[in-house]
């Protein structure tokens, strides 16, 4: 099974209906039905719960946020990734723990709407589209 960390900016994208709704949704359902292996870093979990407490009641809240937990594998984020990530060529740091947790788990894709975030990457990122693409002309290799 093809294993892909999904961006943040993908889980907003489906959660507020944004522009790039039905992507991050075929995306979301090939995840929840398990055709691929989704997994998200502890930290995105934390920084979605901040964007949706805005908005949302908190038991609604936690419901979308056991809702992503039961989807996705969880990638804790621990000494040695902050530590290897500083060493990144990613500038960002959020997008640096990110490749670095991707290494870590043998992840093969990372998918994020900010593609050029990550193009010093060790770790392939593809956008929605290209991803999908890729995945429906060879499902078995990407």
């Amino acid at each position: 099974m093809k294993k892909i960390l999904v961006d943040i900016n993908i889980i907003l994208d489906f959660l507020n209906k944004r522009n790039f709704y039905e992507l991050a949704k075929q995306i979301i359902q090939l995840c929840s039905d398990k055709k691929i292996q989704g997994y998200v870093c502890a930290h995105e979990i934390t920084t979605l719960s901040y964007f949706l407490e805005k908005d949302k009641e908190s038991d609604i809240v936690n419901n979308i946020l056991i809702s992503i937990m039961d989807m996705f594998k969880i990638i804790s984020i621990d000494e040695n990734i902050l530590r290897n990530a500083l060493k990144s060529q990613i500038k960002d740091f959020e997008d640096a723990v990110i490749e670095v947790s991707s290494l870590q788990n043998d992840v093969d894709c990372i998918v994020s709407r900010n593609k050029e975030d990550f193009t010093k990457s060790k770790v392939l990122c593809l956008e929605p589209a290209d991803f999908l693409a890729m995945l429906n002309s060879n499902p078995v290799s990407f």
